[in-house]
């Protein structure tokens, strides 16, 4: 038999109350010519019992013991079972619109030079979505092509990973990693750094459940710091790797909070853009706080990175720093 368009790479762990429902959302997708690479591991309920029910039923789940160490380790084992050239991520708890892999696949085919692709996700139950999760949701739906990924990548994650397809290969020669922090905004962010295209399909294929188990809620390596962490670790080798210092527009919590995380990577600010009146003139760690205008004639001399909350202020900061001819992605990065 010839080897399947695509691998549904799906770790559970006690999921029995939504494996079925999730597996059931696979069966039913228009596009038939996938295996789901199902890895059990280390589950104490229902939920091998429930993964062999849906394997008997449907030839193309196959159930795979894992090694009970976590998800990175459960993904590692799961990716060396995949035998297809594309491996679309799905999580036990999670549900997949009926046309997700068909149009991943076609947005993949289309455009041989992409190498991963994500859809819009819908968080439910929508009666348990905080203001928080509804504007991380919001924001991700504004996603609409590999430009929007790139431009926005240190905001926060830009792919919502149950929804991630990617080619096997790049999958492979990247691996899923345990840094501290959560694997699958290291691998996006490491797919960047290596200028690999990823993109979006801009419909929502994904329904993504919330809950207070999920491992985002649950794991260390999820924590809000070790996103900050991550973020910092990768500006630094990229956006910064040009020197120690550079500008920090923003002195807020989410500037402050990035720059700690910026000095364990030794990049320090060597200027700080704020428009509150009573720090500018003043110097914080030692750099200089200015105005905006300040920065006027200055492009190409340090990178600025903008680290404030809100798409509307990050908004204003582009316009303003467009004005100033500093190019995004060149001479200035956002970073929430």
């Amino acid at each position: 038999m010839s080897d399947p368009g695509v691998s549904v790479l799906l770790p559970a762990r006690d999921a029995e109350g939504t494996l079925s429902a999730a597996l059931c959302s696979l069966s039913s997708q228009t596009f038939a010519d996938w295996e789901c690479i199902l890895v059990d591991d280390g589950s104490r309920d229902r939920t091998a019992t429930i993964a062999a029910e849906h394997a008997a039923r449907d030839g193309r789940i196959r159930v795979v013991p894992g090694p009970g160490q976590g998800i990175v380790a459960a993904l590692r084992t799961g990716l060396a079972c995949c035998s297809a050239s594309l491996v679309a991520r799905m999580d036990a708890d999670d549900l997949c619109h009926k046309r997700r892999l068909e149009a991943q696949v076609r947005a993949m085919n289309a455009d041989p030079e992409l190498t991963a692709v994500g859809c819009h996700p819908r968080l439910f139950p929508r009666g348990a979505l905080s203001g928080g999760m509804r504007a991380y949701e919001s924001w991700l739906t504004s996603l609409r092509s590999d430009a929007d990924v790139r431009r926005d990548a240190f905001v926060e994650c830009p792919i919502a990973h149950p929804s991630l397809m990617i080619r096997t290969a790049t999958l492979r020669a990247l691996d899923y990693q345990d840094r501290g922090w959560p694997e699958d905004y290291d691998l996006v962010l490491r797919m960047l750094e290596v200028g690999a295209r990823v993109s979006v399909v801009p419909e929502v294929l994904l329904l993504w459940r919330e809950s207070p188990q999920r491992l985002s809620r649950t794991s260390a390596s999820c924590l809000h710091e070790r996103f900050v962490a991550c973020k910092a670790h990768y500006l630094a080798r990229g956006p910064l790797r040009g020197g120690a210092e550079y500008v920090l527009w923003g002195f807020g919590d989410t500037g402050k909070e990035l720059s700690r995380a910026l000095l364990q990577e030794g990049k320090r600010p060597g200027m700080i853009v704020e428009l509150h009146p009573g720090r500018v003139g003043q110097r914080i760690a030692g750099a200089p706080v200015v105005r905006p205008e300040q920065l006027q004639g200055r492009r190409g001399e340090l990178p600025v990175v903008v680290s404030v909350a809100g798409a509307q202020a990050r908004a204003e900061i582009r316009r303003t720093l467009a004005l100033f001819d500093f190019v995004e992605g060149r001479d200035f990065v956002c970073a929430a």
